[in-house]
């Protein structure tokens, strides 16, 4: 690696936003009282479009470097120097922390413009923005950490503002429990996470080489080789500890469950924790730390592993849900498992670009579902909704566009992102026609439930006015009622961010065309092409080899075959997959030539009522995990009560005990004694004191007697 570019101006990308909180945590309640709402707004819009102006700069300065020099240091000062770590306060910009911040400020900015328009009641505005702005300067900490420290910083300051805005109305005991549920089972993840970089750093300080700093971790990985931790080999183990950390932000089995109640929050924090931040944090620090898991391709089966099970158990959970932002909630947790797939099987390129293209279209459709949600005053149930796309034909366009490219139907988005995964997952020397197969599953599972959603909310007659209500975003003055209303188009200020994405969803998929349709004259792998550097080994120094150098030489060996056949049966097979999802889906739910209540009642209903009460995995935590945890929790409260506390009681009574007796002995003998010698003082004192009556006769007689008593004496 070359010697990055010092700059001093990357930090301003984080300490926009940061200022934005701050002055409106602060200064909020007055300014919204003295200036009103829009001045609230634009205190917390204009500093996300600071880092956005930021972060393009950023693109532009490193696509002026040649490839192999494309790194920027922005160091601010020293941090921590104790013993042998030494880490400072630096922002580090490459291709991959770039294309990033432009995910993270461009659609987080978009997010913040929407959220103004939705929130147009909330009497706390300059509250909710403040923690948007909090949240926003705490991903790009992690996104531009230059340390897995800083990068820490990051991770655990998006999960104490998930907590704030996922509980913003806490009021309602809902939404306070879901944001705990998010913050307990992401400080699980976390606890992997510290262990693995501890364990990292003690590890090479074994060796004097010590260090968190990632641009230095690149070339001294190697030392781990041949280490042990607890049985497992160093890489393995340390890994597997990050993989748990990633498990937990990213939403992967086991702790996934905490993203579905999430929809708890207001609907922008839904797109900005599903669609841009949060959820993709643990990607982002699997391929940030890309030739540290090369060096355990155990590891990466168990993340390809687990990602495809996350993929198809969240799809088929999301087939039988109605709450419209539940549906995307397992759609997200879904497509995530897609690009842990990704990582699993080296393929970092194609995951990175899935969360890219993701972004888009993930964004658009949760903004476009609040849209929906403030149009038909807070209403969530899609079984109310019906015939929208006469009413709202912005949002249904936006949102149709954005459930092709989902679905992955060329030439939208997700076709080119998804299908490059997938080949990886059939191809790669790390793959498995396994992953591939249930991927494809998976994928075809996201066509149906999507476009079931669209089928509900967008086609036939409205239903709403007179249906029960569910789950709802928050209603902040109880104004909207909910008898019959007709349903309106959302103004510009929610409907124009739905269009710029909806443009992502169509176009950003060009930017990484696969080699085999380069035919049409579009240049294919840009975007990996880009990503090269960060993940090429020769920029890694003579530290990256092993199963690293293996990988590299197997996946330049199928770049030279990328043209391969199969590639293309596979690709037809993808589309016809997702063709027939969607097929079905206008079958049921549009056409109605199959009735959804046969599917329901296949095997007496039990798959049904399986995948519709979400496989029941809440449940077996609250009975297992929830409950043991309190039954535990209540056994140490009676173990302190009962033994230490009675320990610690019963100890106190015998000292007390001991005291009485000390003070009576005290009391009684040496008080006793001492008062005895007293009195007897006392009596010869007051004997011998009437001897000295002050007579002189009295001094006379007793002179005559002492001399009588010598006299005698003398005589005898």
């Amino acid at each position: 690696m070359s010697h990055p570019i010092e700059v001093d101006w990357i930090r301003w990308i984080i300490l926009a936003p940061l200022i934005g909180a701050a002055i409106n945590g602060f200064f909020g309640v007055r300014i919204q009282r003295s200036l009103g709402r829009p001045a609230v707004g634009v205190v917390a819009c204009l500093p996300v479009l600071v880092s956005f102006v930021l972060a393009v700069a950023v693109l532009v300065k490193l696509l002026s470097l040649e490839p192999a020099e494309r790194f920027l240091l922005d160091d601010m000062s020293r941090w921590i120097h104790v013993g042998s770590l030494r880490v400072n306060l630096a922002w580090w910009a490459d291709p991959l922390s770039s294309t990033m911040l432009l995910v993270v400020t461009g659609i987080g900015g978009l997010i913040h413009l929407f959220s103004y328009g939705y929130m147009d009641e909330e009497p706390s505005l300059w509250r909710f923005f403040a923690y948007l702005n909090l949240f926003m300067a705490a991903m790009l900490t992690l996104v531009l950490g230059d340390s897995l420290l800083t990068l820490f910083v990051g991770w655990e300051g998006v999960g104490l503002c998930s907590y704030a805005l996922i509980g913003f109305w806490y009021k309602e005991l809902a939404n306070a429990r879901a944001a705990m549920k998010a913050f307990v089972v992401n400080r699980i993840g976390d606890f992997g996470f510290v262990l693995g970089m501890f364990s990292l750093f003690w590890l090479l300080d074994d060796h004097g080489q010590g260090t968190l700093v990632f641009r230095e971790l690149a070339g001294r990985v190697h030392l781990l080789e041949g280490m042990t931790v607890l049985g497992f080999a160093a890489p393995v183990f340390i890994t597997l500890m990050f993989f748990v950390g990633a498990s937990g932000k990213s939403a992967q089995i086991p702790l996934y469950v905490w993203l579905p109640d999430a929809m708890a929050g207001p609907t922008p924090v839904s797109a900005l924790i599903h669609a841009a931040t949060m959820v993709t944090a643990g990607v982002y620090m699997i391929a940030r730390l890309n030739f540290l898991f090369d060096m355990a391709p155990a590891t990466l089966f168990v993340v390809a592993s687990v990602g495809t099970a996350t993929a198809i158990v969240a799809a088929t959970i999301g087939v039988a849900q109605w709450d419209i932002k539940k549906v995307l909630a397992y759609s997200t947790v879904s497509q995530l498992g897609v690009m842990f797939i990704a990582m699993g099987v080296g393929a970092y390129e194609a995951g990175i670009f899935h969360l890219f293209t993701h972004a888009f279209f993930k964004a658009c459709l949760f903004l476009g579902s609040g849209s929906i949600i403030h149009a038909l005053h807070h209403e969530q149930d899609m079984r109310n909704m019906g015939g929208l796309r006469r009413h709202m034909p912005v949002t249904f366009a936006t949102f149709f566009v954005s459930t092709i490219a989902i679905a992955g139907i060329p030439p939208f988005a997700g076709f080119f992102s998804k299908d490059e995964i997938l080949w990886k997952a059939f191809s790669s020397p790390l793959g498995s026609p396994v992953f591939w197969a249930i991927g494809s599953i998976a994928a075809g599972f996201t066509a149906f439930y999507m476009f079931r959603q669209v089928f509900l909310v967008f086609f036939g007659e409205y239903r709403g006015g007179h249906a029960t209500h569910g789950h709802h975003d928050h209603d902040v003055h109880g104004a909207h009622g909910h008898g019959a209303h007709v349903p309106h188009e959302s103004p510009a200020m929610l409907t124009l961010p739905l269009v710029v994405l909806a443009a992502g969803a169509v176009f950003a998929g060009f930017l990484n065309v696969p080699g085999a349709i380069d035919v049409f004259g579009v240049t294919p792998h840009l975007f990996n092409d880009w990503l090269a550097p960060v993940m090429a080994p020769e920029t890694l120094g003579h530290g990256a080899h092993g199963a690293h150098g293996a990988l590299a030489e197997a996946e330049a060996v199928l770049h030279h075959v990328e043209h391969d056949p199969m590639e293309y049966l596979l690709m037809a097979l993808s589309v016809c997959v997702a063709f027939g999802g969607i097929a079905l889906a206008w079958l049921v739910y549009a056409r109605q030539a199959i009735s959804a209540d046969r599917f329901a009642g296949v095997l007496g209903g039990v798959p049904y009522r399986v995948v519709f009460n979400k496989y029941y995995v809440d449940e077996i935590y609250e009975a297992t995990v929830v409950r043991g945890t309190v039954a535990l929790a209540r056994g140490l409260a009676a173990f302190d009560r009962v033994v230490v506390d009675g320990t610690v009681n019963g100890t106190a009574t015998l000292v007390r005990g001991l005291a009485r007796m000390d003070g009576a002995f005290d009391r009684i003998v040496v008080d006793g004694a001492v008062n005895l010698v007293g009195a007897i003082s006392l009596w010869l004192g007051n004997r011998a004191r009437s001897l000295q009556t002050g007579h002189v006769y009295s001094y006379l007689y007793a002179i005559v007697v002492g001399v009588a008593v010598v006299l005698v004496t003398r005589l005898f």
